[in-house]
């Protein structure tokens, strides 16, 4: 630098210490003063937690993305207030006694289903109300309407969930607005993929495409029909570029990693969650969440093999995939970010009905 465009470094060792410092200093609180508020309250994405679940030394750092809290804050304040069951008394009539076509909660009281039915719309349909499954005609035993016949359906997965999967859902359970959350068709649902054709370059095995199911990294994006409706081998580690002994390849290795990703993205939770850092395959060192995400993808796999991918015929054109394929379920569809869907609040307190399905029906489920 010349004597008269002198650099910074120059100036502040030749200037007086008390003339320049001052100045830097206020900047550099400036500075620290936004970076501090930006990712505070703000809550800006990049935001993390860091939550030591191992040793020390052990890279057992479970970092928990904040980004999503906000969100899913403002759906756990907008759940709609719940009336408390109503006691059963002799001389009640029951709801299948009052109403007609009533399939599935029949076995409850007439004042008990209304309320339960009263729930359901506020849930799914709170501008359209009762007239989003029944019609404006006032004929509630119709079954004209394709939404009444998906919900009838719907009912009977959430008394599943809560019957036969509380190795994943615990006592928290699940209603219709751990999906829906005011909206008619949930926030996250996935139809199958469009097949490529192979072009110029060969096969691309669904990969170098910039896909959200795998956060848009160099993975092959079909790991829902792979792993959420097919019932492939996710626990893989093989050396071999061809098949080894036990027919799974590196290509399989891929497509588990692209599924740990959704997974990840889904629950707002890094691979510490779920494994041992030493070693990933290891289930006796590893978290008990390994476990309850091992029944969750079983669960979800159930759910859109026995009750989403069959409603196909029922949906009109405009609800179906881009292939013909019906609305189904993965991890984010519950989760939306976060660890514990609705911050873990327990959905079933005030619903007994959704628990399970009716005696009867239990009896010829076994």
């Amino acid at each position: 630098m010349s004597e008269e465009n002198p650099g910074f470094w120059e100036r502040a060792t030749k200037q007086p210490f008390i003339e320049w410092f001052p100045t830097k200093i206020v900047v550099i609180t400036l500075v620290g003063f936004v970076i501090a508020f930006a990712y505070g309250p703000l809550g800006l994405p990049l935001k993390s937690e860091k939550t030591q679940v191992g040793f020390r030394g052990t890279g057992m750092v479970e970092l928990t993305e904040r980004g999503a809290y906000k969100a899913v804050l403002a759906s756990v304040e907008a759940i709609p207030e719940s009336d408390e069951p109503i006691e059963f008394v002799e001389g009640d009539q029951l709801a299948s006694e009052v109403y007609e076509n009533v399939q599935v909660l029949g076995h409850i009281s007439a004042d008990n289903f209304n309320r339960v039915m009263a729930a359901i719309t506020e849930w799914v349909a709170p501008e359209e109300g009762c007239a989003y499954c029944h019609g404006e005609d006032g004929n509630f035993a119709s079954d004209d309407l394709y939404t009444k016949v998906v919900s009838r359906r719907m009912i009977q997965m959430t008394q599943t969930v809560n019957s036969q999967w509380q190795d994943h859902v615990k006592q928290t359970g699940v209603t219709c607005y751990t999906c829906h959350r005011g909206q008619n068709v949930p926030g996250a649902i996935w139809f199958d993929e469009t097949p490529v054709q192979a072009g110029m370059l060969g096969w691309r095995n669904g990969q170098n495409v910039s896909s959200p199911r795998v956060a848009s990294a160099s993975l092959p994006s079909g790991v829902f029909e792979k792993y959420l409706v097919g019932d492939a081998n996710i626990r893989v580690i093989s050396g071999q570029t061809n098949s080894d002994a036990t027919g799974m390849n590196i290509k399989d290795t891929e497509h588990t990693f692209g599924l740990m990703i959704h997974m990840s993205t889904s629950l707002g939770v890094n691979c510490a969650n779920c494994h041992n850092t030493r070693s990933m395959n290891v289930w006796e060192q590893g978290p008990p969440q390994r476990t309850t995400a091992w029944y969750g993808i079983r669960m979800v796999r159930e759910l859109n093999n026995a009750y989403l991918n069959p409603l196909q015929p029922v949906y009109p054109p405009h609800r179906l995939g881009p292939t013909g394929d019906a609305p189904k379920a993965n991890c984010a569809t519950c989760h939306r970010g976060v660890n514990k869907p609705l911050m873990g609040t327990p959905m079933l307190v005030n619903y007994p009905e959704l628990a399970a399905p009716a005696p009867q029906q239990q009896a010829m489920a076994n």
